[in-house]
């Protein structure tokens, strides 16, 4: 018998292995999880048992999934998708369930055990798509924004939305068609008391109750208040016979229009993915591997099946609904797969008994493989869509004809990559000067407002060599890359050195973690925005309090032609986030010398701090401090040394600062 201790610490250490498994291998998280659950789970190496207790447990990973779903679910969102999400979304998940009725029915011949509640169930389950995995991927591919980035986010928007209604349709299915549609009424009615109490009389007390916790300025006091409301909502509507789901979705839209949604979404996203990735192990658990072995042509045909007959039916939707024919191909496949709700389904299937056990684990197989086949379908959307749709490569032309007759007049031109607040702030600038530019941006409402307007902007991904091309890169005095993503920035910067490397280019990142990384990568100048707000921030306090302007400036260009070598690195605090990113990150220390230190007469060159890749930025001595000491500094006793590098690198250098010098007594004991 496994204790709760030695339970979780295998939970634990097998998240921590597999998760780092598909990192490496650039794979989602959660299909790390998914295959964990699968080799520890009482199927295939028996480290773990069916514990209902874990299962509880990941149940409240679906909860804290709907209420960050529930935050984006701002009425204002909604209206702005609305074609999409009750268009296209409902259309999808309808077929999808009439498709497998009809199925059913025609199989019923064959397999009488299988009746139309079965086939609506799992019907149910078919339709859902990853959530989890696939916005995961579009935002690592910059493709959020992009049509068919629109389009699987509306659906899969609408699927969550769906999963409600769908767990109370099936929970009544075994009922008679009388008892079914008083279940079904009974249910409704619930639902109306349920966004009554919550959306009604809840949407009245949150605001003022958030107010009132805030006010307290505890971020404890925040986090308890933020888990009662979560999951206070959740017990409401288990207490009237519905999910916990669906009351943890009301939360996340009553608290998506107060002022506190960033906060909340932050503060609450350690709980949704640890519980949530304990969710998938625990479904991993769920499949037995020998079924694989046992029925290998069934399972192919599940997942085979359902893929194909979904990609053909969002593809042909999308269409109807006015895609082209490559963005409706790329919408299908970002959807094609199963998702994490279509298993909570599942679930419920199969406690209600509604299909044989045998199937389960069958139709369970096909759903997981069908998750890991996922990733790599979007991942080559690109080649898919070019291999079917004879009209993409037309599209894709016709784009980049677009891209060049915008730059085909113009030489000596800047190329700005992105074209929100920081491309659009530069583009004025140019112009006040009389230079031209050519800007690509992905929001295609973004470009058409814009060019509208007779700004010289076009639709067009940067990230692709072809759309450099057509800017006229190779008649381009310079590029500015706008992007706020590390990786985004590094891919153009790789066509960019591959197709013009002498060309300048800038780009813009949020603060100074990744400037090796981005200037190694071919950058000529690296921007953090942080430090250039605390370059203003300081130039107009020195201003105000007296210190010449013509001085100011020059101290300001005197950090900008050191490479923000004087501003790099902080001192670290108790409220700053100790994250993978953040050990990547320079940091200043204070390292005072005692007495004793060995340190003590020796010269900063004697030491050999740079050997160690830290720097000596600054000695403090009887309370002068002296700024930029050179090698031959002598270090003094009480004196505070301010040491600035790498975490790893001050912990190494901070060691000869302090050693204490033994005695002659000491060293003959």
């Amino acid at each position: 018998m496994t204790s709760p201790l030695e339970l979780t610490l295998l939970l634990l250490l097998a998240a921590v292995v597999g998760v780092v498994i598909f990192r490496v291998l650039n794979l989602p998280p959660m299909l790390g999880y998914l295959c964990t659950g699968i080799v520890i789970g009482p199927h295939a190496a028996r480290f773990v048992s069916d514990s209902e207790s874990v299962q509880y447990l990941a149940e409240f990973g679906i909860v804290f999934l709907m209420f960050s779903i529930g935050l984006e679910f701002s009425l204002a969102h909604l209206r702005s998708m609305k074609r999409i999400v009750f268009g296209l979304g409902f259309s999808q998940v309808v077929f999808t369930i009439g498709a497998s009725v009809l199925v059913g029915v025609t199989l019923r011949m064959f397999l009488p055990s299988i009746g139309w509640q079965a086939s609506f169930a799992l019907g149910s389950a078919m339709a859902m798509s990853s959530t989890a995995i696939v916005s995961k991927m579009l935002a690592e591919r910059l493709e959020l924004e992009s049509e068919h980035g629109r389009n699987i986010i509306g659906v899969l928007l609408f699927q969550d939305l769906a999963v409600v209604p769908l767990l109370i349709v099936i929970s009544a299915l075994e009922k008679t068609p009388v008892d079914l549609v008083t279940e079904l009424g009974f249910a409704a009615l619930k639902i109306v008391v349920a966004l009554a109490l919550l959306l009604f009389f809840g949407q009245r007390i949150m605001s003022k109750w958030f107010d009132v916790v805030a006010r307290r300025r505890s971020q404890e006091l925040f986090m308890l208040n933020l888990l009662l409301v979560t999951l206070g909502a959740a017990a409401l509507t288990q207490r009237l016979g519905l999910s916990m789901a669906l009351g943890a979705f009301i939360a996340g839209m009553l608290i998506a229009e107060t002022p506190y949604r960033h906060q909340v979404e932050e503060d609450i996203k350690p709980f949704r993915d640890v519980l949530l990735g304990l969710f998938f192990i625990t479904t991993g658990m769920l499949l037995d591997p020998r079924v694989l072995i046992h029925h290998p042509l069934l399972v192919s045909l599940l997942l085979a099946g359902p893929i194909l007959f979904k990609l053909s039916l969002i593809t042909g939707l999308a269409r109807a609904f006015g895609a082209s024919s490559g963005v409706a191909i790329r919408t299908g496949l970002g959807l094609a797969h199963a998702g994490e709700f279509g298993f909570v389904l599942m679930n419920l299937i199969s406690d209600k008994g509604l299909v044989d056990p045998e199937w389960i684990q069958v139709i369970l197989a096909s759903m997981l493989l069908s998750m890991l086949i996922a990733p790599f379908l979007i991942q080559n959307a690109d080649r898919i869509v070019m291999r079917i749709s004879s009209t993409e490569w037309l599209r894709q032309s016709l784009q980049m004809t677009r891209i060049a007759t915008q730059s085909i007049k113009t030489s000596g031109h800047v190329i700005i990559c992105g074209y929100g607040r920081s491309g659009q702030n530069l583009a004025r600038m140019l112009e006040q000067e009389g230079l031209s530019y050519v800007a690509l941006d992905l929001d295609p409402d973004r470009v058409a407002e814009a060019a509208s307007a007779g700004e010289s902007v076009v639709f067009g991904d940067a990230g692709r060599r072809e759309s450099l091309v057509a800017a006229g890169i190779h008649r381009a005095s310079a590029v500015a890359i706008t992007a706020d993503s590390t990786p985004a920035s590094i891919k153009i910067l790789h066509h960019i050195h591959e197709l013009e490397p002498t060309l300048p280019v800038i780009v813009r990142t949020v603060d100074d973690t990744d400037m090796e990384k981005l200037l190694a990568a071919g950058a000529t100048e690296v921007i953090p925005e942080i430090i250039e707000g605390s370059l203003m921030l300081a130039s107009h306090t020195l201003v105000l309090m007296g210190i010449p302007m013509r001085r100011v400036v020059r101290r300001v260009e005197e950090m900008r032609d050191a490479r923000y070598s004087m501003l790099r690195g902080y001192f670290r605090g108790a409220d700053d986030t100790d994250d993978d990113i953040d050990h990547e990150q320079v940091r200043l220390q204070s390292v005072p010398i005692s007495e004793r230190a060995e340190a003590v007469g020796m010269t900063l060159g004697e030491l050999g701090l740079a050997a160690l890749g830290v720097e000596v930025t600054a000695i403090r001595r009887h309370g002068i401090r002296g700024v930029e000491p050179g090698v031959e500094t002598r270090l003094r006793a009480n004196d505070i040394v301010v040491l600035r590098g790498l975490p790893e690198a001050l912990g190494k250098a901070e060691a000869p600062l302090t050693r204490v010098r033994r005695t002659l007594a000491e060293s003959n004991n």
